[in-house]
């Protein structure tokens, strides 16, 4: 017996599976990206909430998640709560004139020309009306409660001063192990990459005493000078970035005469903005959230304390009120929410492009 052959899927019908395909594909990814994104974003919304909320908000049995107070209507010169009501097969925000067992009388806050309406029922089986009630005066409070401008100077300043001196030097150290030929440079780079792993506990009591043996403890210096000195990450991350950049740029340079501090700063530099830039932000964020060396250099100045330990403070002060908290919270992240919101592309940019190597 022969078998009859098979025909073959008809080319147009292969193009549309692999495009349904494609879209399921497509689609499942961002699904899956949006479902992280909002477990990612809920505690955020919750606490930009908590920010706005009084301590009576939070208290209010039933009160909902976003800011909110119990809706009240004035009648006849008297206030009165609202309640959801059934009526005539909606659910209508009515006003609770007259408490009683079996019935009581609302009024429609919508049409008051109506009069009272007397409903059949329990009124405490009823749920609340609330309407949206931000206390926006949480944060000028925050502000006042604690010296927040002298806070943010002296966290602006560190930020700032030590994300250029690791920059900096970073950048320099980056060059030379991208381009020169030193005797073991594999050696000396993977050195230089193990004190990544190096747990700062184990350098914390050492690198104390020798700061405090300066007499320098409850300055900036211990803060601000080991940043000039080059980080290991900053420094891969950099170097993974300069091996992408042609070396015959390099050549061309040097043939016009160009020497090899020319060529990193008018050669190098120019087309490295968006590692530089990436770099620049991850150590911006680490300085304005660092707590711990802040804490240890400037115990009993609290004149030069950064923003990290005035929420401290600020929290042993407010420790029953968790919205004065939030509030105060907000304040100091909208410096570096500002600061990502602007530099996101490049950013982004210099985290893809510097793990590549040429």
């Amino acid at each position: 017996m022969t078998q009859e052959p098979v025909a073959a899927p008809a080319p147009g019908h292969r193009r549309l599976s692999r495009k349904v395909q494609r879209v399921l594909a497509t689609s499942l990814i961002t699904g899956l990206t949006l479902l992280i994104l909002f477990f990612y974003l809920v505690p955020m919304v919750y606490g930009m909430f908590t920010a706005v909320k009084t301590d009576g908000q939070f208290s209010k049995t039933g009160a909902p998640i976003w800011p909110a107070s119990e809706a009240t209507f004035n009648y006849q010169g008297e206030d009165y709560e609202i309640y959801l009501v059934p009526i005539e097969g909606q659910i209508k925000s009515m006003a609770l004139i007259k408490k009683g067992r079996a019935s009581s009388t609302f009024i429609d806050p919508a049409d008051e020309a109506a009069g009272p309406v007397e409903w059949a029922g329990s009124w405490r089986s009823l749920e609340r009306s609330w309407e949206f009630d931000p206390q926006w005066e949480n944060f000028p409070d925050a502000w006042n409660t604690i010296n927040y401008p002298n806070l943010l100077k002296n966290t602006i300043l560190y930020a700032v001063i030590t994300t250029f001196g690791s920059v900096v030097s970073a950048a320099l150290v980056a060059f030379g192990f991208a381009r020169f030929r030193i005797p073991r440079k594999n050696v000396l780079f993977i050195l230089m990459m193990s004190t990544v792993i190096l747990p700062g506990a184990v350098t914390l009591i050492p690198t104390y005493f020798f700061w405090l043996k300066l007499d320098l403890v409850g300055t900036w210096w211990p803060l601000i000078i080991p940043a000039f000195f080059s980080w290991g990450t900053n420094v891969f991350l950099l170097r993974q970035f300069f091996l992408t950049i042609p070396r015959e740029l390099d050549e061309a340079a040097m043939m016009d005469g160009a020497n090899p501090l020319r060529i990193f700063v008018s050669v190098i530099l120019p087309q490295s903005t968006s590692a530089l830039t990436a770099v620049a932000l991850f150590h911006f964020f680490y300085a304005w959230n660092d707590f711990f060396n802040p804490m240890i250099y400037l115990a009993g100045h609290p004149e030069k304390f950064p923003i990290t330990i005035g929420l401290t403070a600020f929290n042993n002060l407010y420790a029953a009120s968790i919205n004065m908290i939030q509030a105060a919270s907000l304040v100091s992240a909208v410096i570096p929410v500002l600061i990502f919101f602007f530099a996101q592309r490049a950013f982004m940019q210099g985290v893809v492009i510097t793990g590549v190597e040429k």
